[in-house]
């Protein structure tokens, strides 16, 4: 090859290798920025990872059916279901006021919460009564697990989805069996449930099904938690199925790939310039020079890319450019001079 153009093809080299080296970098950085306003980068979990102390502090993304670990138990209908959350639901037949422009009429219906009558316009006929003898209650699951990770509280009550329980009114105890009886997916308080009356009680259960879901979470010990400092205020997803990270977050830019091996060949070819350059400038062509150049070259770019934004890496390319650079001293004068 031409001196002239051997010497362009090794400058180009040089900056080809360079400029991928910058390019993998910039793209891992931005991908961490964008994961930043989520949590952090996301790693992928196999649905029976386990607690290890090298996952500590990272956001990871789980596919699996919860497991309830401590069924929750409504203790006062005698009723336990294995699910992550059961929820009680206590309605009352009770007069609603019923406003149409300026009509007003009045009906009776069932309704979860307590209706003051004091407040209808027309109060007299139609008074409810003063309390509910029995609330709606939430009852959790004491262990709820996805893998070998506990699910905090905040996660648990995210898990989606919703499912009617049949109550049985033969667990039911004394207390309660005397007034209760089933009726459709209810317990009612009715002597006839087709025709309810006024202060009738209606109960009925619904459980957050067991099913696969996905979940992107902080880990904290053997605990999946919500990364308190997310930039968008949330910190964790739960979704119905396996959901791939990018539909999860949108915003997020295509993953990096392949991160270590573009640096390797960003390396490699910066080496490949420095060998056609050598013996432009009196230097017999060495490979183990023209590798140590590369490195410099390459690890001090590198340094300078990752400097404020992530020290390890940081460190380990200045480790690079400090190898490569005794490398090259070496070599260098070794070859000038291989009498000494």
């Amino acid at each position: 090859m031409h001196g002239l153009a051997r010497n362009v093809v090794g400058a180009l080299l040089m900056l080809i290798g360079i400029g991928l080296l910058a390019m993998t970098v910039r793209g891992v950085l931005d991908y961490r920025a964008a994961a930043g306003r989520h949590g952090g980068e996301v790693i992928d979990l196999a649905a029976d990872a386990r607690p290890q102390v090298s996952l500590q502090g990272y956001m990871a993304r789980l596919v699996g059916t919860p497991t309830a670990v401590e069924a929750p138990r409504d203790p006062e209908f005698n009723l336990q279901v294995n699910t992550p959350v059961l929820l009680r639901h206590v309605e009352m037949f009770q007069w609603r006021e019923i406003r149409i422009g300026r009509d007003v009429h009045y009906e009776m219906d069932w309704v979860d919460q307590l209706l003051d009558a004091s407040h209808f316009k027309q109060p007299a006929g139609h008074a409810n009564p003063a309390s509910f003898p029995i609330n709606s209650k939430q009852f959790d699951a004491g262990l709820v697990q996805i893998g070998g990770f506990k699910l905090s509280p905040q996660l648990l009550h995210a898990l989606p989805g919703s499912a009617q329980v049949t109550p049985d009114p033969k667990a039911l105890p004394e207390n309660l069996a005397a007034s209760f009886s089933a009726y459709q997916n209810y317990l009612v308080t009715s002597a006839h449930p087709d025709d309810p009356h006024l202060g009738d009680l209606r109960v009925s259960w619904e459980e957050v099904p067991l099913q696969q879901v996905t979940i992107v979470a902080r880990i904290d010990g053997d605990q999946l938690v919500a990364a308190t400092d997310a930039a968008d205020g949330k910190g964790y997803d739960v979704e119905i199925g396996a959901v791939p990270l990018l539909d999860i977050f949108p915003d997020l830019p295509v993953p990096p790939r392949d991160v270590l091996s573009k640096q390797i060949l960003a390396v490699l070819l910066a080496a490949l310039g420095v060998f056609l350059l050598l013996p432009v400038h009196g230097v017999p062509r060495d490979i183990l020079l023209a590798l140590a150049a590369g490195a410099l070259a390459v690890g001090a770019v590198a340094s300078v890319l990752w400097l404020g934004s992530d020290t390890r890496a940081m460190c380990c390319w200045l480790v690079v450019v400090l190898l490569g650079m005794l490398v090259t001293l070496w070599r260098w004068r070794h070859l000038q001079h291989p009498s000494d």
